[in-house]
């Protein structure tokens, strides 16, 4: 009986270690390892560290993980990982995207900005160049917006499991895990985001804005923008109709109407109405037609 070991992170993680557990078992997990992600709401680094205690499975910390474990020659799996794990052989990572299309960081949150209608998940062997190992399976779905981050990962969590289960029912029976290259002339690279990509750029289309504040949600820290020198927090948005505006470009970012209370903003293109607005205290703000957002 061959046992695998698991580097998880975030919901995916633990909807993974869960179902993994319920259908072969705790004892065919050697160890978990996990770490907590300060940037998310909720990374559920508390849920998958108790979720091993309670199965007797051993945990560890990135921080405290033993490098003898991680040099160990069983099977392992990443999820959601963001770190290097130094011993790559038998190492398989699961990639939010359809590879080579968004190798990198933050890959299904710059898929839903981008607008793409088809999504998935790949697992692949582990290379010293990121995301850039041979495809050994993958899962996909069609989505059509809006729609916010949060259901789509709800969408992809049984893609994981899907992949975990298969690849794991074949080395339980023996088989080769079979890959292919990637086509390097499809690749494209999806970069890490800081605190300053949570910002609205109000140049864009009215439609790319709603994707994009669908996007940066719960549980990212959601999308922001500057409003009298005070940065804002902007948790939903709708797209209204537009209208001719004289010299568009010179009044991009500032409120043309109230409407039942909700302000309308210029866009690049189009009209937003800003549904859901807070500051950085999660307390309502109030908004008047003398209001510019930057």
């Amino acid at each position: 009986m061959k046992k695998v070991a698991f580097y998880l992170m975030t919901s995916k993680g633990f909807y993974v270690l869960h179902n993994f557990i319920k259908k072969h078992g705790a004892q065919n997990i050697e160890y978990v390892v996990s770490e907590e992600d300060k940037k998310l709401q909720k990374d559920f680094f508390y849920e998958i560290r108790q979720l091993a205690v309670d199965n007797n499975i051993k945990f560890f910390k990135k921080s405290d993980m033993p490098l003898l474990l991680e040099a160990q020659d069983i099977y392992k799996f990443a999820i959601s990982w963001r770190w290097i794990i130094k011993e790559c052989n038998n190492l398989i990572v699961l990639h939010d995207s359809l590879l080579p299309k968004y190798r990198g960081f933050a890959p299904l949150v710059n898929c839903l900005i981008n607008g793409e209608t088809r999504i998935g998940v790949t697992a692949i062997w582990a290379t010293d160049e990121y995301d850039k190992g041979d495809i050994i399976c993958q899962k996909s779905i069609d989505i059509s917006y809006p729609i916010k981050i949060h259901e789509v990962i709800k969408r992809i969590e049984p893609l994981y499991f899907k992949i975990v289960d298969e690849i794991f029912r074949k080395l339980q029976n023996g088989e080769v895990l079979e890959s292919r290259k990637q086509d390097e002339n499809e690749a494209s690279y999806s970069l890490w985001l800081d605190d300053e990509d949570y910002f609205i750029d109000w140049s864009w289309d009215s439609e790319k804005i709603k994707r994009f504040v669908d996007a940066v949600g719960y549980p990212y820290d959601g999308a922001k923008a500057f409003l009298k020198d005070k940065i804002v927090r902007i948790l939903d948005v709708e797209v209204i109709e537009d209208v001719f505006i004289e010299d568009r470009e010179k009044h991009i970012g500032k409120v043309i109407f109230l409407k039942n209370g909700v302000p309308v903003v210029v866009c690049g293109k189009g009209l937003v109405g800003l549904k859901n607005l807070k500051d950085l205290q999660n307390k309502e703000l109030s908004i008047n037609l003398r209001s510019r957002f930057k």
